[in-house]
């Protein structure tokens, strides 16, 4: 339940698709992600927390946790794509 309650948090899962091929520095993940600088604070110590994203030299990246979420988490963007193209 606390994994679901942080990924249900506004602008969480966003920040980790964002994250999943490249480092991004702060202003490009606030731009990818469309949101504000405070929100976007707040998601990213949540998640560095959660040891799911980290910063280093060269912006913020998925850590191993955060890449074996990401792979755990396309199954279920597969189905929403196709769930999606079966809703009128």
């Amino acid at each position: 339940m606390v994994a679901l309650d942080l990924l249900g948090r506004r602008t969480a899962l966003r920040v980790l698709w964002e994250l999943r091929e490249d480092p991004l520095t702060f202003r490009a993940l606030q731009d990818a992600c469309e949101t504000n600088t405070r929100l976007l604070n707040m998601r990213l110590t949540e998640l560095r927390d959660a040891d799911l994203v980290d910063h280093a030299e060269g912006g913020y990246r998925l850590t191993d946790e955060g890449r074996r979420l990401v792979k755990a988490l396309k199954p279920l963007s597969a189905w929403a794509a196709q769930w999606g193209q079966e809703k009128p």
